[in-house]
């Protein structure tokens, strides 16, 4: 069990790497993380919804992710309410407190049964904490780090983040507010996100050693340009900070409070011509040449975000003075339409609201999430403004996962808008034609200015990111490039990337010898 001492501290990308060495030692891994809260959701091939750290985990493990990898996936609505998602479905919506004394105490046997499952038909099951175990006030009914770890009898492996600071401290005042026989389960430490001299580190290391009588296993540098999907919206902190080379394309995506699914852009973000804003605000907005409203947790109220900074009318304007396109992704594309109603307050506590107006659709939120894994292709009258001209060709994958149902105006035939996509569900066999087997997805107007879709991973299909980029190009005059890089193989080339390099700083036959394998790889 990876463990650490602080949320951030990196503990779901060493979980990952660790998952990646063990496959390709020979091992049959699978990730385990039994309460997880995130925002960026992962959909199964069964159409049920996890963290998206643990789909992405079971990815690095070259395995199918299910449910019991993440059997319990809280998703805050607001600061103190939030919904509970148990083995992909969500079961009810629950304050904190009401969280901690009514649902934690039935809690371990779910995760326990889940975690039994995986280690009957896997070799190892590497197991991830969350935020500290040394939090004193939830340590009582903790069912995620070292309670979880007792059960299920796991050597634990702490994990500091040096690039913060304070990582002595950190790793020694943990222990010091453990219980003694949980710093006996503690077989080593871990530091993270190094940069500098390991020599000049030692004294510390050392000192840490003959303080705690415990080993440090390794100190992993600070890995630049990650490209393993983060979890978490704080990772955005850095992005937004970040300074960025100036390149041809800017894309400004709208970073509200309740953003998610965010990795959705990250393909975009690794073209050779783009750069990726987060912006919350109209100074920070600029003048880029396509603004993104992503998915959130809650459409109203980001709604309500974007109308008290004034970022409603910067983006309209942006779109009629500048004609600059602008795309929404679920939530986002539900504040496109007229009208958005939340009837049973599934989502949060405003009830409706008035859309942006720019496509002709109303929204209604229902108590049953739609999640499914979605393939198809282009309408052959889309709009988007895409520079091939096999454009219809193109075949797409994504997935869905939304509480709203998004319906139409009747038109009466109206030409000005039109619909991007023609889909079946993943599983299904379905030839997807022009007939009435497959179903109609997105709607854009007809100039393509803007256009609004559910399809999470939408970017990740090459053919269309490219070509999409490609028409933004020759609006503004630039030759196209064309040539694209494969984001299924890039994805494996990073995790590949960061096993190396986790193997390379990490003492790997101790990590064995602690798990208790008789496989030992290569060193």
């Amino acid at each position: 069990m990876l463990q650490g001492t602080a949320s951030d501290v990196g503990k779901s990308i060493v979980t990952t790497a660790l998952c990646r060495i063990f496959v390709q030692d020979g091992l049959r891994p699978a990730p385990y993380k039994s309460q997880n809260m995130a925002l960026n959701s992962y959909v199964t091939m069964e159409g049920k919804e996890i963290g998206r750290a643990q789909g992405v985990q079971a990815e690095a493990c070259g395995i199918v992710a299910t449910t019991d990898m993440n059997p319990i996936l809280i998703k805050p609505i607001k600061d103190m309410q939030s919904q509970i998602v148990i083995h992909g479905v969500p079961e009810m919506q629950m304050s904190a407190m009401d969280y901690r004394t009514q649902f934690l105490p039935k809690a371990k046997t779910i995760v326990l049964e889940a975690l039994d499952r995986l280690r009957e038909e896997y070799d190892i099951v590497v197991m991830e904490g969350a935020g500290s175990p040394a939090e004193i006030n939830l340590k009582d009914r903790d069912i995620v780090n070292m309670n979880l770890a007792g059960w299920a009898d796991a050597p634990v492996l702490l994990i500091a983040d040096i690039d913060r600071g304070g990582v002595f401290a950190s790793l020694v005042g943990t222990l010091e507010l453990l219980e003694p026989h949980e710093v006996k389960r503690i077989k080593g430490f871990i530091i993270n996100k190094f940069r500098g001299d390991v020599e000049l580190l030692r004294p510390g290391l050392d000192w840490l050693e003959e303080r705690t009588g415990i080993p440090v296993l390794g100190v992993l540098p600070y890995i630049q340009d990650m490209r393993i999907e983060a979890e978490d919206s704080v990772v955005l902190d850095e992005l937004q900070y970040r300074r960025q080379q100036e390149r041809e394309l800017d894309i400004a995506v709208i970073r509200y409070p309740r953003i998610s699914n965010f990795t959705d852009f990250d393909a975009l973000g690794y073209e050779p011509d783009v750069v990726i804003r987060y912006v919350n605000s109209v100074h920070e907005l600029g003048m880029p040449d396509v603004v993104i409203l992503p998915g959130t947790k809650d459409t109203i109220s980001d709604l309500n975000f974007l109308k008290d900074r004034g970022l409603d009318q910067a983006i309209l304007d942006q779109v009629h003075r500048r004609s600059v396109q602008l795309v929404g992704v679920c939530g986002g594309y539900q504040m496109l339409g007229d009208w958005l109603c939340d009837p049973h307050a599934v989502e949060g506590e405003a009830r409706e609201a008035k859309g942006l107006g720019l496509l002709p659709v109303a929204t209604t939120f229902l108590k049953v999430k739609k999640t499914v894994r979605v393939k198809g292709k282009l309408m052959p009258d889309h709009s988007l403004l895409l520079s091939r001209s096999d454009s219809n060709s193109f075949k797409i994958e994504a997935y869905e996962i939304h509480m709203g149902v998004t319906k139409r105006a009747d038109l009466s035939g109206d030409q000005e808008f039109r619909s991007i996509f023609r889909l079946v569900q993943d599983h299904e066999e379905t030839e997807i034609t022009d007939s009435n087997a497959a179903h109609e997805e997105g709607w854009a107007t007809s100039d393509g200015t803007v256009w609004g879709t559910y399809l999470h991973g939408l970017f990740d299909n090459d053919d269309l990111r490219r070509s999409w980029l490609d028409g933004i190009r020759a609006k503004k005059g630039l030759q196209p490039i064309s040539q694209t890089f494969n984001a299924h193989e890039r994805k494996f080339e990073e995790f590949d990337r960061v096993a190396d390099i986790v193997r390379e700083h990490l003492d790997m036959k101790r990590v064995y010898e602690i798990v208790g394998s008789n496989r030992r790889g290569t060193y």
